[in-house]
């Protein structure tokens, strides 16, 4: 609680508050105080934890900083690598043999939130400093396919076989390290299962590091899911556990 520098300054503004309410009622009052937040929001003041709100930027405009990139060539192959995960999906059940399916929307609303997560955050392993732990939403996998594509680590055959995987030669329907050892970290389907394995790979990370096992330094663990996912109670189911244990290396990203 900080000092009242200014008793008498507080003390009119709490009477013009019972004033209000007094003679105009809760509702006024209450629009009152919705609207000095969003004063207090839109000027950057940070408000005690006890007030939230349906959304809140963390930091005012003022303060954001640039994007040190190139946005006009990211954002060119940021359009690319969404037309290589449409034309991927709509090759595949152009195939005679039907039913091959797969998802097409879920990365295209969130193809940004991916680009900047690798250009600017995701970090890889180098030498004996592990790289961070990314739990992509299942759906969104096509667009990480394109994204290697561009990269040269798949050919046009390899994006021909999506889907296709029981053979050993495709590319599996969603991240599955089993298919593809050497490209998924986690499998994050059936949808929910992501977030619960994030928020449980966080907490291990930090048990681990706390004993001097395994150090973590500032390794990340990312989770991405959708909004219409967070619908299954898997999704949110240990959200609490997050948060009673204060994972700070822990970074949802809900699109």
């Amino acid at each position: 609680m900080h000092e009242d520098v200014d008793p008498i300054e507080t003390q009119e503004w709490l009477e013009s508050l019972d004033s209000v309410l007094k003679h105009q009622g809760e509702e006024r009052t209450a629009f009152l105080l919705q609207q000095l937040l969003d004063r207090a929001n839109y000027t950057g003041v940070r408000m005690p934890q006890a007030i939230t709100t349906p959304y809140r930027n963390t930091i005012p405009t003022t303060r954001e900083k640039r994007m040190p990139g190139d946005l006009f060539m990211e954002r060119r192959i940021r359009s690319i690598i969404r037309w290589n995960a449409l034309a991927m999906v709509m090759r595949a059940n152009k195939d005679p043999e039907e039913g091959i399916g797969g998802h097409i929307a879920s990365f295209a609303s969130s193809a940004t939130l991916y680009d900047i997560g690798f250009n600017y955050f995701f970090r890889g392993d180098e030498g004996e400093n592990r790289g961070d732990l990314i739990y992509f939403q299942g759906h969104s996998a096509p667009g990480i396919y394109a994204r290697s594509f561009l990269e040269r680590r798949f050919d046009e055959e390899d994006l021909d076989n999506y889907r296709r995987e029981v053979d050993g030669n495709g590319l599996s329907s969603y991240p599955h390290p089993w298919l593809m050892p050497d490209y998924w970290q986690f499998p994050t389907v059936s949808m929910g299962l992501g977030p619960l394995q994030a928020i449980y790979q966080a907490h291990v990370m930090r048990y681990l590091s706390a004993r001097e096992l395994v150090p973590r330094g500032d390794r990340k663990v990312w989770a991405f899911l959708g909004d219409g996912e967070c619908d299954e109670p898997e999704t949110l189911g240990a959200i609490s556990l997050a948060g009673r244990e204060n994972l700070e290396n822990l970074v949802f990203v809900v699109n």
